[in-house]
């Protein structure tokens, strides 16, 4: 009985301070729209019975021509610096790159390449047919090195939303020290990532200290289980801090009154983290997610650094490959993978904001009409 009340409480709450925001934001809505409604429904070409074209040609004629001297320049310096990186990789990607021609044994200069470059990645396709590259080639260390990128994925972001939510929590409480608290868990955060890397290298050497507190001789460079797990260990280490700090800016957004009315109903610590902290929490936390999936799925540094480079290694990401690639000369080549890791990315972020709710900016109407968070 008390948590239904608890849940009928914070309902309400939640309930008033939703219809607050819908009533501030319709009333914005009349003062920015209601003027274009009443000109469509004195014109009636914009109104519901009217065309496609003619709500279209409406817009047009509505359309604030001031709005291209603001948003033209940032548009224009966005496609230089963003666009056309992400065109020149994709012409690249279908040149071939230079190499000995196997009928003639001259060394040729590149040319169209078709899809041969993706092909090589996706299916191991190295001049013999499908799945021909043989091990120790880059094009046979495709499909792991995707395996281990989401495998660090998964885990990582797993393993830092559970503890960056425990310290957001700790943090948020009014306690002596919490200044002093806050600052130290920033420390990891701030540290460069290479420099991360090396201190845990020390740390997960032969000699180091993890083997003498765990009393062991693990391999924890060399070892394939071992060394994924050290690069776990020193990524949740080094960015769980960043979860926490994300998440707590969404705990100082709720309402105290909220955990007062919980009290007095009788919730306990589980029922109000449960049905007001978590719910009311969402957005900070889904919008942290999927900074550090993105983040996740381009790692580099950290295993580079930890175990090693090379396309063999057991630690190998998508990103580790993109760069071995590179070293060999084959820049064509390796604009095809990045190309595939583009895109890869890009479809993991579109399920995300789309379906999970991990959408950093909420259009007005969404606000307004209590869309999905």
């Amino acid at each position: 009985m008390a948590g239904s009340a608890e849940a009928d409480d914070a309902r309400a709450a939640a309930g008033v301070i939703d219809s607050g925001r819908g009533a501030r934001a319709d009333v914005e809505h009349a003062h920015r729209g209601g003027g274009a409604d009443r000109k469509s429904d004195g014109g009636g070409q914009g109104g519901p019975g009217g065309g496609v074209f003619d709500r279209l040609r409406s817009r047009v004629a509505g359309f604030d021509k001031r709005l291209i001297w603001f948003v033209g320049p940032t548009v224009v310096v966005l496609a230089a610096v963003i666009g056309y990186p992400v065109v020149r990789a994709a012409y690249m990607s279908f040149q071939q790159d230079k190499g000995l021609d196997p009928d003639t044994g001259m060394f040729v200069q590149g040319g169209f390449a078709g899809l041969s470059n993706y092909k090589t990645w996706l299916l191991g396709d190295c001049g013999g047919g499908a799945w021909s590259c043989v091990p120790g080639t880059l094009g046979h260390d495709f499909w792991p090195a995707v395996g281990i990128t989401f495998f660090f994925a998964v885990i990582t972001v797993s393993v830092e939303t559970v503890l960056g939510i425990w310290m957001a929590t700790v943090m948020g409480r009014s306690f002596l020290g919490r200044s002093l608290l806050r600052a130290a868990v920033l420390i990891p955060w701030a540290i460069p990532t290479a420099v991360t890397a090396k201190l845990w290298a020390f740390i997960f050497a032969p000699d180091g200290i993890a083997n003498k507190i765990i009393g062991q001789p693990i391999a924890w460079t060399t070892d394939p289980w071992a060394s994924r797990f050290a690069v776990i260990i020193a990524d949740v280490w080094k960015t769980t801090p960043f979860m926490a700090l994300l998440i707590l800016a969404g705990l100082q957004m709720i309402p105290n009154e909220l955990y007062e009315a919980a009290r007095v109903d009788g919730a306990t610590a589980w029922q109000r983290f449960t049905r007001i902290t978590l719910p009311l929490v969402k957005p900070a936390l889904m919008v942290a997610v999927l900074f550090r999936t993105m983040d996740a799925l381009r790692m580099y540094d950290l295993p580079a650094i930890l175990t090693g480079d090379s396309g063999a290694s057991p630690t190998t990401t998508m990103s580790i490959l993109v760069t071995a690639d590179m070293r060999q000369g084959n820049f064509n080549s390796a604009s095809a993978l990045s190309t595939l890791v583009f895109i890869i990315i890009f479809i993991v972020a579109f399920i995300l904001v789309k379906f999970l709710g991990a959408n950093a900016v909420r259009t007005q109407d969404e606000q307004r009409k209590g869309g999905a968070l």
